[in-house]
C-alpha cells in the first residue's frame, strides 16, 4: 500500500514537471522570437539620415520597438515564474527521494544487522533441520533465497535512488542558473526601455511642435490609400464581368471559374493561417483594421491591409499559386501587382519594377518585383492586401505567424 502511494506521488510530480517543461519551452521560443523581432526592427527601421523630415517616422519606429521590448520583458517574467514553479517541483522531488533513500538505508541496515547475527552457516542449517517435514524445510529454503535476493535488490535500489537524487540536484542547480540569467536579462531590457522612452519623449516634443504638418501628411496618405483600394475593387469588378460575359450571367459578383481554378481556390482556403509571408524577411509596421495612430493622439488610421518593412532591394513574393490579374502604376511611378487565386485576389503595392506579366501563371514564393525604398526615410516597405471578390479581408489571419 505504501509503495502505491509513493508511486502515485512520483507520477504526479513527473506529470507536473512535464507540463512545466512544456510551458517553459513555449515561453523560451516566444522570448527568442521577440528578441529576433527587435533585431529586425533595428535592422529594417531607423534608416533615415534627415531627422527634420522624418521625425514622425522615427517616432513610430521607436514606439513599435518599445512595444515589442515591453512584450519581451513580460515574457521573460512569465518564463522566470514558470522556472520557479519547475524548481519548486524539483525541490519536492528531491525531498521525496531523500526520504525514500533514508527509508531504504534504514531497512538495509536492519537487514545487515539481522544477517550479521545469523551469519553462522550452522544456524541456517539448524533452521532447515528443525523443520517438521519436507514441505516446511523447502519453504524455509525458499525464504532464505528470497531474503538474499531481496537484500541484493535493496542495495541496488539504494544505488539507483542515489543516482536519481544526484541527477535531480544537478538539474536543480542548472535551473537556478537559468533563472539568474533571466533575471539579468530582465534588468538589461528594463534599462533599454528606460533609455528608449527618454528618446521617445524628446521626439514627441519635436513632433508636437509640427503636429499640423504631420496631420496633413497622414490625411493625404490615407486618401491615397483609400483611392487605391477603390481602384483595386473596380479592377476586380471589371475582371469578374469579363469572366462572366460568355456565360451571360452579367449580374454575378463572383468569377466564372474553371474546375482547375475552383480546385486552386479550395487549396488556398485550406491553407488559411499557414500561407507564407509576401517577403522573405520583414516586420509588420502597420496592422490591419482601424487603429489609433502610434504617436499622435486622437488620430484613427484605417488600414485595409498590412505594411511590412524589409531589407533594401528585397523582392515581393507570391503567397500562393495563381495568375497575374493586373499590373498597375501607382503615384510616384511605383507599381502594384494583383494576383488571382480563384475568387481571392492578393495585392502587392509599392514596387519599383515588376518581374511578371499579366496573364502569367505564378507559384508560391515566386518573386514578382523589387520593393521600393523611400529616399527620405530609407525604409523599404511592402503594402499587402487581400480581397475575396471585391470584399476586403484581414490578411493577418491568412498569413502564418503574422498575428
Amino acid at each position: 500500500m505504501q509503495f502505491r502511494v509513493i508511486l502515485f506521488i512520483v507520477i504526479t510530480f513527473l506529470v507536473s514537471l512535464s507540463s512545466f517543461a512544456q510551458t517553459q519551452k513555449q515561453l523560451e521560443n516566444k522570448r527568442k522570437q521577440l528578441q529576433k523581432e527587435i533585431k529586425e526592427i533595428n535592422s529594417l527601421l531607423f534608416k533615415s539620415k534627415k531627422e527634420a523630415e522624418t521625425l514622425l517616422s522615427d517616432l513610430d519606429d521607436l514606439t513599435q520597438k518599445i512595444n515589442v521590448r515591453s512584450q519581451l520583458i513580460e515574457t521573460i517574467n512569465q518564463e522566470a515564474d514558470a522556472l520557479s514553479k519547475e524548481i519548486a517541483v524539483n525541490e519536492k522531488k528531491i525531498d521525496l527521494q531523500e526520504k525514500k533513500l533514508a527509508a531504504l538505508k534504514k531497512e538495509y541496515a536492519e537487514m545487515i544487522v539481522t544477517s550479521y547475527k545469523n551469519r553462522n552457516k550452522q544456524s541456517k542449517l539448524l533452521f532447515l533441520l528443525s523443520s517438521k517435514n519436507f514441505m516446511q524445510a523447502y519453504k524455509r529454503l525458499q525464504y532464505i533465497k528470497q531474503y538474499a535476493t531481496y537484500r541484493k535488490q535493496q542495495g541496488e535500489a539504494i544505488k539507483a535512488t542515489t543516482v536519481d537524487l544526484r541527477a535531480l540536484t544537478d538539474s536543480l542547480q542548472i535551473k537556478e542558473d537559468e533563472k539568474q540569467l533571466l533575471i539579468a536579462l530582465h534588468l538589461k531590457e528594463k534599462e533599454n526601455v528606460s533609455r528608449e522612452k527618454e528618446s521617445q519623449e524628446k521626439l514627441v516634443a519635436k513632433v508636437k511642435a509640427k503636429e499640423q504638418k504631420y496631420l496633413s501628411q497622414i490625411k493625404r496618405k490615407q486618401r491615397e490609400e483609400h483611392k487605391l483600394d477603390k481602384k483595386i475593387q473596380r479592377l476586380i469588378r471589371e475582371a469578374i464581368a469579363r469572366s462572366n460575359k460568355k456565360s451571360g450571367n452579367r449580374k454575378s459578383s463572383s468569377f466564372r471559374l474553371t474546375p482547375e481554378a475552383k480546385k486552386l481556390e479550395a487549396t488556398f482556403v485550406k491553407n488559411k493561417g499557414k500561407l507564407p509571408w509576401p517577403t522573405k524577411k520583414g516586420t509588420v509596421i502597420r496592422k490591419y483594421g482601424k487603429q489609433k495612430h502610434p504617436t499622435l493622439a486622437g488620430i484613427i488610421i484605417q488600414s485595409n491591409g498590412v505594411q511590412v518593412a524589409t531589407e533594401k532591394k528585397a523582392k515581393a513574393r507570391v503567397i500562393f499559386d495563381g495568375t497575374v490579374l493586373s499590373i498597375q502604376l501607382m503615384p510616384g511611378r511605383k507599381k502594384m501587382v494583383l494576383i488571382q487565386h480563384g475568387n481571392y485576389i492578393t495585392a502587392y503595392k509599392n514596387l519599383d519594377n515588376v518581374l511578371v506579366k499579366e496573364g502569367q501563371k505564378v507559384h508560391t514564393k515566386q518573386e514578382i518585383g523589387t520593393i521600393h525604398t523611400d529616399a527620405v526615410t530609407g525604409k523599404t516597405v511592402l503594402a499587402f492586401s487581400l480581397f475575396k471578390e471585391t470584399q476586403i479581408q484581414n490578411p493577418e489571419v491568412w498569413i502564418g505567424k503574422m498575428l
